[in-house]
């Protein structure tokens, strides 16, 4: 196989226990090169987990995993193919964010220092300042340009904009799409659904460390799930209890209810009400989201 149709991840059978715990149940993924790759799921599903396999900085229990190509456990060789950017920064306080930046450069091997410059003008951080004097927005501007800097052929992001405000959530955006465009592959975690829905080609859904999910978004939004859009003549009840509904929301003086399988439950309660109006409508990522997971919605 050639390198250029070489995924830029895969895993098989990727599989890792904490004592008990089964943080990820044999993980079969194959991330394409150019993608923007997103990897969803609540909290302790499993996302950060399997960045760290993927890094190698946990053994797996079982199954392997490969960047271009190359084993993760071959650390030298994969790590020349890889940027990584967490979202809980831990850096050096006492060296500023240019000795910080240089430090980090010199261990991935080089810097694009044009672009290190214009990484820095675009998300508005200043490099003069020490690290603990930094708020944790600026801190996660340091993460970021380390993880960007070198330009890497593949980019595992962990929540990458926690701390950040939206103008610059959205410039983080722009850099990624830009990235893609050259060719960088950029696996995206992150339960911030709609950072996901804005750049991402395909998603994959991870819940309880099994994999729920791979496909692209306009599959995703096609399938499962329903909304329904309600406006009736009077008090508006809660369609919390019945089957199928996973989320509601009222909306000006309307509901908005999501509906996980088969709407005949939900449309037979309707029956029975004054409704005025009833209109569907495709879910939103996040509306998608919470279907597989069958949860209520707490917006």
């Amino acid at each position: 196989m050639s390198m250029s149709c070489t995924p830029a991840i895969r895993t098989e059978g990727l599989t890792k226990r904490f004592g008990d715990v089964l943080a990820l149940d044999h993980l079969d993924l194959t991330v394409e090169r150019g993608e923007v790759f997103g990897f969803l799921g609540p909290n302790g599903a499993g996302k950060t987990s399997t960045i760290r396999l993927l890094l190698h900085l946990i053994h797996p229990s079982a199954g392997r995993a490969w960047v271009l190509g190359v084993p993760v456990d071959d650390v030298a060789r994969a790590h020349q193919h890889l940027g990584y950017v967490a979202g809980d920064v831990a850096l050096w306080p006492q060296l500023t964010g240019l000795e910080a930046l240089h430090l980090l450069g010199r261990l991935s091997g080089g810097v694009d220092q044009a672009y290190l410059d214009e990484l820095l003008l675009r998300l508005d951080l200043d490099p003069s300042r020490r690290i603990r004097t930094l708020s944790k927005g600026n801190r996660q501007k340091v993460a970021l340009v380390a993880g960007l800097m070198h330009r890497p052929d593949v980019l595992l992001l962990d929540e990458p904009t926690a701390g950040l405000d939206p103008l610059m959530e959205a410039e983080f955006q722009q850099i990624v799409r830009e990235a893609a465009a050259r060719g960088q592959t950029v696996f995206l975690s992150s339960h911030i659904l709609d950072e996901v829905e804005d750049i991402c080609t395909r998603v994959a859904i991870l819940r309880s460390g099994r994999l729920v999910e791979v496909a692209t978004l306009d599959a995703l939004r096609q399938r499962d799930v329903a909304v329904f859009e309600i406006v009736m003549d009077g008090p508006v009840p809660s369609f919390s209890d019945v089957p199928g509904v996973v989320a509601e929301q009222r909306v000006d003086g309307a509901v908005r209810v999501s509906v996980h399988g088969s709407p005949q439950p939900l449309l037979a309660e309707l029956g029975r009400r004054p409704v005025v109006s009833l209109r569907s409508r495709e879910p939103d990522l996040e509306e998608v989201f919470l279907g597989f997971y069958g949860v209520k919605d707490r917006r």
